[in-house]
């Protein structure tokens, strides 16, 4: 094929230029949407035979040239060429190749505006399916995690100090709150995602007889580009996803970040596995968390993705601009790195061995049962704003005397408020703080089991 040889040359006296065609062609990244494209010609050749555009055996001519074309590109045997500019031009001229004239009727009644619309939209909405399922899976994991340390005390943190105790199941299934948002946002897109853009042509529609409800069943979308301009010119769905993505992906920094706190000899409240983790080439005792940093790092990518998409749109009139091929690298790398960022997650988790003791005693550090001992007071008829300031008082004892709030005695306590009683020790133990958190959304652990039972039934539903 020589670079005068293009399927629009005819307006044109001089071939293009060596660097214009590499620097225009999208080849080397679209070639992925190559299932997608062929699965849009089959349903639009099928439909130029229903409403007779084509006959019937042209029709079969070109489908089955097509499968000849989708095998050969399975098969790692395809011959990509720059020279035909990108993935719907390459296999356009491949199926000429095979049946001769016929293949070049394929294109009646559409424009590569609305053909590359609709392989992007075939395509995300597959990923979706695919990153909905893997979404599933993690929070599959999670809760099988939480269950398992439903009991486990842990500190629960604001500002990066212990606040109060938590259990550990608790504390991932805050994690698995995360997870289910991001699915429910993935739904959302999807349904947005799901209209078919064919027959808008290049902006105007086309003057053939075609029928798009044919078209849009057999592609199984659930809807129709009601407006020809907008079908062809609209890239929302692609930010719209890739912004989903970046917000899962700052869910999941936010987790990597805590397993890498975890994991230092301050916290010492997870072990990773070795095959999760790499270590110094200049430090023999050295275990870096390679997977969560990497896990934290690539959501900058992501969000870097989103910001591009757009900056990329914002500018341009209506309808379709040739700056649109710059969405397909981003969408194409938000799809690669969230489904490689979950089952990274997914895999490290069940290998990960979690330190209940070494929680348990960080548990107790900084009096994280003050807020109790208000509490206490508080139903002892004490205004909350006085509770406070009595039981800060006693922190500040406990602080001076270097002991734990339940390690003072009750003739000290007193001197914080004349309200307490001998009563007040089981209150300011970890398991009573936690017990008295008994509540929907508390981190009791019997509200635990019974949010697990909930949850578990959540991540069965469907869109």
């Amino acid at each position: 094929m020589t670079s005068f040889d293009k399927a629009w040359k005819g307006r044109f006296t001089q071939p293009t230029d060596a660097f214009v065609e590499a620097f225009t062609a999208s080849v080397h990244f679209d070639q992925r949407l190559a299932p997608h494209d062929i699965e849009g010609s089959k349903a639009h050749a099928a439909m130029l035979a229903a409403v007779g555009i084509l006959t019937s055996e042209e029709a079969d001519a070109i489908i089955a040239g097509l499968q000849d074309v989708a095998d050969e590109i399975a098969s790692g045997r395809f011959a990509w060429s720059v020279a035909r500019e990108d993935v719907h031009m390459n296999i356009e001229a491949a199926l000429i190749a095979r049946i001769g004239e016929v293949g070049k009727k394929l294109h009646t009644a559409r424009s590569r505006n609305d053909q590359v619309a609709t392989a992007v939209r075939l395509y995300l909405r597959q990923e979706i399916d695919g990153l909905r399922g893997a979404l599933t899976l993690l929070g599959g994991v999670l809760l099988d995690i939480a269950e398992r340390e439903a009991e486990t005390v842990m500190p629960g943190f604001t500002h990066l100090q212990v606040a109060q105790p938590v259990t550990l199941g608790h504390h991932l299934l805050a994690w698995f709150e995360m997870m289910l948002r991001d699915r429910e946002r993935l739904d959302d897109v999807r349904r947005r995602v799901d209209v078919m853009p064919l027959g808008a042509g290049a902006l105007a529609g086309t003057s053939f007889p075609i029928d798009r409800a044919l078209t849009a069943r057999a592609l199984g979308f659930s809807r129709i580009a009601e407006n020809s301009l907008d079908a062809v010119a609209d890239r929302d769905f692609v930010i719209e996803f890739t912004a989903a993505g970046a917000l899962l992906m700052v869910h999941l920094s936010r987790i990597a970040e805590e397993l890498i706190l975890w994991s230092t000899p301050q916290f010492g409240f997870i072990e990773l596995a070795d095959g999760f983790c790499t270590g110094s080439s200049i430090m023999p005792q050295k275990k870096n968390p390679d997977v969560p940093e990497l896990l934290r790092g690539k959501s900058a990518r992501v969000i870097g993705h989103l910001t591009a998409l757009l900056v990329l749109m914002k500018g341009q009139p209506l309808a379709y601009n040739k700056d649109n091929q710059e969405d397909k690298e981003p969408l194409f790398d938000t799809v690669d790195t969230v489904k490689d960022a979950l089952r990274a997650l997914t895999e490290l988790l069940p290998a990960t061995t979690f330190q209940r003791e070494r929680m348990r005693l960080e548990a107790g550090r900084g009096h994280p049962t003050a807020t109790d001992l208000a509490d206490y007071l508080v139903r002892r008829g004490l205004a909350f704003r006085d509770a406070h300031e009595a039981a800060g008082r006693a922190v500040r004892l406990a602080i001076e005397r270097n002991v734990d709030l339940a390690s003072l005695s009750l003739a000290d306590l007193k001197t914080c408020s004349a309200l307490v009683e001998e009563d007040v020790f089981p209150v300011l133990t970890l398991e009573g703080s936690l017990a008295a958190r008994d509540h929907l959304g508390g981190t009791a652990p019997r509200q635990v089991r019974a949010a697990l039972a909930r949850a578990r039934e959540r991540l069965q539903r469907g869109p």
